[in-house]
C-alpha cells in the first residue's frame, strides 16, 4: 500500500486550470472553497435557487450548469448520485475536448449510468469524511484522507490531475490511496448498508426495544443503547479496538468478548455476504434507480416509519436537555 502525499504532487498537472464544480451541497461547497483557497479558478454550476444564493454569498462565481462547464479544464460532478445522469447529459455538449471529469463517488460510472466521452479523462477523488469535515480540516491546516481512481486516461496524465485535485482540497495532507471505481463504489455501499448506517442503527434500535419490552424505562434504554454509542465510536475512531479495550472496564471487555459474537454471528455475516453480492451484481443499484424513477413511494414510506420509532421520540426529548448537542432540527 502506498499513501500519496504532498511530495508526490505534480504541480504542473493543474497549473492555471479552470475548475467547474457541479453541485453545491456538503461536498460541493467544501471542495469549491478549498480549491479557491488553494489558488484555483473555480466556478459553480447550479440552477438558480438556494444553492445558487449560498455560492454567491460565499463569494464564488455561479452559472447554470451548461454554461458553467464551458472552457473548464476539470469538471467535478458533485451533485447527488441520481441527479448526475441527467446533469451529465445536459452539459456534455459543452465539455471542453480533453477535459477531466471528476467524481467523488463511483456509482454512476461503475453501474454505467454515465458513459463518458472517450476524449475525457475520468477520475475519482473520494474524501473519507463529510464535506463539513473536509472544509474544517483544510482550514486547520490538516486534511481528510482520500481515495483516488482513474477510469479513463485519455491524456495519459489523469492520475496526476486527480492527485493535483486531491491536493487542492487538502487530501494529500491526510494521504491519498489509489483504488478503482468498482472497489470504491462497492465498499462504500456495503459499509453504508451493513455497518455504518443500516447495521449500526438497527443494532441500536433492536437493543433499545429489547430493554423497553423487558420493562426498563425508555430513557434509561436510550442512554445505554444510543447516547453512549458515541463514546465507543470515538475510541474506535481514535485508536481502533485496542484503544476501546484500554478505556472500558474489565467487565465491559468480558461482556464484549463473550456476548458480542452471539449478537453479530455467522448468520449475520452470511447476510452481509448476500448484501455484498447484491451490490456487486448491480441488484441494489437497479432497485434504487427504479425506486427514484417511480416516485420514491416505498422509500418515503419506509423513511417515515423509521423516523416515527419510539427511540426517536425519547431521544429528541432527552437531547433537548443537553444544550451542548445540536439536534439540527426544530
Amino acid at each position: 500500500m502506498k499513501l500519496y502525499s504532498q511530495k508526490d504532487v505534480d504541480k504542473k498537472a493543474l497549473k492555471g486550470a479552470k475548475i467547474c464544480v457541479l453541485g453545491y451541497g456538503s461536498q460541493g461547497r467544501a471542495h469549491a472553497l478549498n480549491l479557491k483557497d488553494s489558488g484555483f479558478d473555480v466556478v459553480i454550476g447550479v440552477r438558480k435557487g438556494d444553492s445558487w444564493k449560498k455560492a454567491k454569498k460565499d463569494g464564488l462565481p455561479v452559472a447554470e450548469p451548461a454554461k458553467a462547464v464551458i472552457g473548464a479544464d476539470l469538471v467535478a460532478m458533485l451533485a447527488p448520485d441520481l441527479a448526475q445522469k441527467a446533469l451529465y447529459e445536459a452539459v456534455v455538449g459543452n465539455l471542453k475536448q480533453g477535459a477531466t471529469l471528476l467524481f467523488a463517488h463511483g456509482f454512476n460510472v461503475h453501474f454505467k449510468q454515465i458513459k463518458p466521452r472517450k476524449d475525457l479523462d475520468v477520475v475519482l477523488i473520494a474524501p473519507k469524511g463529510p464535506g463539513d469535515l473536509v472544509r474544517r480540516q483544510y482550514q486547520q491546516g490538516r486534511g481528510v484522507p482520500c481515495l483516488l481512481a482513474v477510469a479513463q486516461d485519455a491524456s495519459k496524465k489523469a492520475f496526476a490531475k486527480a492527485l493535483g485535485y486531491a491536493h487542492g482540497i487538502g487530501g494529500t495532507r491526510g494521504g491519498v490511496l489509489q483504488t478503482t471505481f468498482g472497489e470504491e463504489t462497492e465498499t462504500d455501499l456495503f459499509g453504508e448498508q451493513a455497518v455504518l448506517c443500516g447495521g449500526a442503527t438497527e443494532l441500536v434500535v433492536k437493543g433499545f426495544e429489547t430493554l423497553v419490552e423487558a420493562g426498563y424505562q425508555p430513557e434509561v434504554a436510550y442512554f445505554e443503547c444510543m447516547h453512549e454509542l458515541k463514546l465507543i465510536v470515538d475510541l474506535l475512531h481514535e485508536g481502533g479496538i485496542w484503544k476501546m479495550h484500554k478505556f472500558i472496564s474489565e467487565t465491559a471487555k468480558y461482556g464484549d468478548l463473550t456476548r458480542g459474537p452471539r449478537v453479530v454471528n455467522a448468520k449475520t455475516k452470511a447476510e452481509m455476504r448476500k448484501i455484498l453480492k447484491e451490490i456487486q451484481q448491480g441488484k441494489f443499484a437497479r432497485q434504487w434507480i427504479k425506486e427514484n424513477a417511480t416516485g420514491r413511494k416505498k422509500y418515503d414510506k419506509m423513511l417515515k416509519t423509521d423516523l416515527n420509532r419510539q427511540i426517536e421520540k425519547v431521544g429528541y426529548s432527552l437531547r433537548a436537555r443537553m444544550p451542548w448537542l445540536d439536534q439540527g432540527r426544530d
